[in-house]
């Protein structure tokens, strides 16, 4: 049965495009079929998977808002069992197009249904904001991984992004979980880094991942060649620490 999860917050920098590329890429290389959905107008997750967005014919904006079926927008990627649904700059204004749209928050989900049996995954990219697109990103999802940079302000903020997923499953989406919560650019030095993941391990429990991203050179190296860490350093702790986090989402979605 095919899933959709959403990689949301609000903050920009904590390793949302990082996670969503890497988790998807070791799941595909498992023999499992991933879409990626690249929401944020900055195309981050596009441009990390070596796709030249000036070239691109058709992306997620025209599906958003010109209707276009889905299916002729979705481009393979490198990574063998991985389409993506790219973005470009157009998406900067779907937010305010799509206020005048009808059942605006589930344009996404509606599109989404011609291609989910498909896939076993469908991971979407969500922009640094709580807009209408992140909306539509959740009231399309079963549910949803929360990457939190491992430093003092990633915190504030957290309580504003669980309202709105608690709204959104309120009143668009009752099926939204969060699936998990992930440490990313963590410092295993840094007294700092222990006590928040501490503090968030209170705040969120199990929902908590045991894997924790470190800091690394080598997963920030990786988008500017266009590849997923697995295909630029498979030694790398970086690589190591997604590899370790596909195992343990896969065994969560197992129920062991």
């Amino acid at each position: 049965m095919s899933k959709t999860i959403a990689f949301a917050n609000q903050k920009g920098g904590v390793g949302k495009t990082t996670t969503c590329i890497n988790l998807a890429s070791y799941l595909a290389k498992s023999g499992l079929k991933i879409l990626i959905v690249d929401l944020d107008p900055q195309g981050n997750a596009t441009t990390g998977l070596g796709i030249i967005k000036s070239q691109l014919k058709q992306s997620v904006y025209n599906v958003l808002i010109d209707e276009l079926p889905i299916k002729k927008a979705i481009i393979p990627t490198l990574v063998e069992n991985m389409d993506i649904l790219p973005s470009d700059i157009n998406l900067a204004g779907a937010e305010v197009e799509l206020v005048y749209t009808k059942e605006r928050e589930k344009v996404l989900k509606k599109a989404l249904s011609a291609v989910k049996s498909s896939y076993d995954y469908i991971m979407i990219d969500c922009p640094p904001s709580l807009g209408l697109l992140t909306i539509n990103a959740l009231t399309a999802s079963n549910g949803t991984i929360i990457p939190i940079q491992s430093e003092y302000y990633a915190l504030e903020g957290l309580s504003q992004l669980m309202n709105n997923i608690k709204l959104v499953k309120r009143h668009l989406n009752p099926d939204l979980q969060i699936e998990g919560v992930l440490l990313t650019m963590n410092d295993s030095r840094a007294t700092m880094s222990k006590q928040i993941a501490e503090e968030i391990r209170k705040f969120f429990g199990k929902k908590l991942y045991d894997t924790i991203i470190p800091r690394n050179v080598k997963l920030a190296e990786a988008p500017s060649h266009g590849v997923p860490i697995m295909m630029h350093d498979t030694r790398c702790t970086g690589a190591k620490a997604y590899k370790a986090l596909s195992e343990e989402f896969s065994r969560k979605q197992s129920g062991n």
